[in-house]
């Protein structure tokens, strides 16, 4: 009988420990991916291409679900306080909390956009909102995550959905482009960071990120060249994902090629879920050693914020000016992290909540000015808003100065705030960097708000095969895509959907294309940001509080 026993015992094998799952800590992920994979399967299992709406039905409800988690989630913890979960893998706190959030907001607005600019395109299927909550899923297991190895999973995810919606436009060759540069810049960019995690889990003996703060307050370590060498590299693979300089290649390219709804979607969540996983890991984990991160810091906040300024002067495609404007956002993000206070990282939070409706607002009006191919990005195209739509001239123009800075918006706070921490902190230097990026900045924000409210007139340079009219006037014909001839011009100047000019022979036509077509759904989201925009620019109370509550990073 006891060698029975004994023979059954040595087949039952070893015991697994599987780890206690609080589901409430991950549960905005799991909506957004349950919500992706819901979508995908019942899409796969009818014959009929399902519809746009569906697709936006369901990216919405998952979006507003994962919301409402998320906000169940703060009350749990300003009720019981922060705490671990899943075997120390995930941060159940205020900071994660707060990212999704963000992330979810984000999703929802992408989704709404997104509608419209489907529909213009003639794109039928569920896969763009698809790709979308699966990436949102991923930035939301970077706020989560407790340890480097679920970093660099939320990061994969992210970033893979990331590549395939950059080339969602087949019908344009930029956007292919695009979607190539992207992914072979980010692939590199996800090995470094690998190695940057194995170097930090030899230098310290783990990737939790307590355990490894925990070891450096207790350790000295006398030859730290392997740790710093992780800590390098965990940077440049940070670095690529936020489009810091030197690390900001791809980022114009990409930004100009993707399709517009695309882009705001990844200037905000990809933003969003990098800066939290980088603010956790280094404010946090690698607090006891930020002499030595401190300074690499310092460089990219300032060569982000004077590259980002400097080079959008030169810009005259609106998307590709973006870039450079999110690249300067990212330096004066930088300025909390350099910091490495709770007020730094609080100001940092305040800057990317308010960053979220500021871009996904912008490229709300950039994805309706672009019409069918999504090409009419030029400054030029522009001109004249004002006249025609004076409502979503006006809108814009709200957004642009919010990230210029100007007062009364929530761009001008964040701004005051990430400022604030640096002199706190005696980074003078630092913080008359960030203002007078901030003025250069101004520059190319008020150039295309006055190019909305100007009238029609001299936009640019004459191609070499252009045919000059008599009196040295050129004409745009938007059927054959060359400069021509018109006829008689009327009291507005237009030769029936042309438009002349008749400055001087160095002149160029603008096209006068009429009104946009704006859906309802877009204009909703350009409205909501707005008046995120304006209302929390005067009463900022309740979102500064909300940053100021979510800065507790561990438990």
């Amino acid at each position: 009988m006891s060698s029975l026993l004994l023979l059954a015992t040595s087949s039952a094998g070893p015991t697994i420990h599987v780890p206690h799952v609080d589901y409430l800590s991950i549960l905005p992920m799991l909506i957004m991916m349950g919500g992706a994979l819901a979508l995908m399967i019942v899409s796969s299992l009818f014959r009929k291409v399902l519809g746009v709406g569906t697709g936006t039905l369901v990216a919405s409800a998952a979006s507003i679900a994962a919301l409402v988690a998320a906000l169940f989630q703060w009350n749990e913890v300003s009720t019981h306080g922060a705490q671990v979960t899943i075997a120390g893998a995930i941060a159940f706190d205020g900071f994660d909390v707060f990212i999704q959030i963000v992330v979810a907001i984000a999703m929802l607005l992408t989704a709404l956009i997104a509608d419209g600019y489907l529909r213009r395109e003639g794109v039928e299927g569920p896969e763009f909102h698809v790709l979308a909550m699966m990436s949102a899923s991923g930035a939301m297991m970077m706020g989560a995550a407790n340890d480097l190895i679920v970093i660099f999973l939320g990061l994969e995810i992210l970033s893979i959905a990331l590549y395939v919606l950059a080339a969602f436009n087949h019908k344009r060759a930029e956007s292919g482009e695009a979607a190539l540069k992207y992914f072979v810049l980010g692939g590199f960019s996800s090995a470094v960071f690998v190695y940057g995690i194995a170097l930090t889990y030899g230098a310290t003996g783990s990737s939790n990120l307590p355990q490894i703060a925990d070891y450096l307050s207790k350790t000295v370590i006398a030859a730290n060249g392997v740790l710093l060498a992780g800590l390098a590299l965990l940077l440049v693979g940070f670095g690529f994902k936020i489009a810091a300089v030197p690390f900001h290649m791809w980022s114009p390219d990409v930004y100009q090629g993707s399709p517009s709804p695309v882009t705001g979607f990844m200037a905000a969540v990809a933003k969003a879920g990098a800066f939290a996983a980088l603010l956790r890991v280094f404010v946090s984990s690698f607090g006891t050693v930020r002499a030595d991160w401190q300074p690499i810091i310092w460089a990219l906040a300032v060569l982000s914020l004077l590259v980002g300024a400097v080079v959008a002067l030169m810009q005259r495609d609106v998307k590709r000016m973006m870039a450079y404007s999110s690249i300067n956002h990212v330096g004066f993000i930088l300025l909390g992290m350099e910091a490495a206070t709770a007020r730094g990282v609080s100001a940092s939070l305040y800057y990317v909540f308010t960053y979220t409706f500021l871009v996904v607002g912008s490229f709300a009006v950039i994805t309706v000015m672009a019409r069918d191919g999504d090409t009419g990005n030029q400054i030029s195209d522009y001109r004249g808003l004002a006249r025609k739509q004076p409502v979503v001239a006006l809108a814009f123009a709200v957004l642009l100065l919010g990230q210029a800075g100007a007062p009364f918006t929530t761009g001008f706070l964040a701004k005051f705030g990430v400022v604030s921490a640096q002199v706190a902190t005696q980074g003078y230097v630092l913080a008359v960097v960030a203002m007078v990026s901030a003025a250069i900045a101004a520059f190319f924000y008020l150039r295309l708000a006055v190019t909305m409210f100007s009238p029609v007139g001299i936009v640019g340079d004459v191609p070499d095969d252009a045919i000059l009219g008599e009196g040295g006037t050129t004409v745009s014909d938007p059927s054959r895509g060359a400069p021509t001839v018109g006829g008689p011009i009327d009291s507005g100047g237009a030769v029936s959907s042309l438009q002349v000019l008749t400055d001087a022979p160095a002149t160029t036509a603008v096209i006068d294309r009429g009104p946009v077509a704006i859906p309802g759904l877009t204009a909703l989201v350009i409205g909501v940001s707005v008046a995120f925009t304006v209302v929390f620019g005067i009463v900022p109370g309740p979102i500064l509080d909300f940053a100021h509550q979510a800065t507790l990073l561990f438990p």
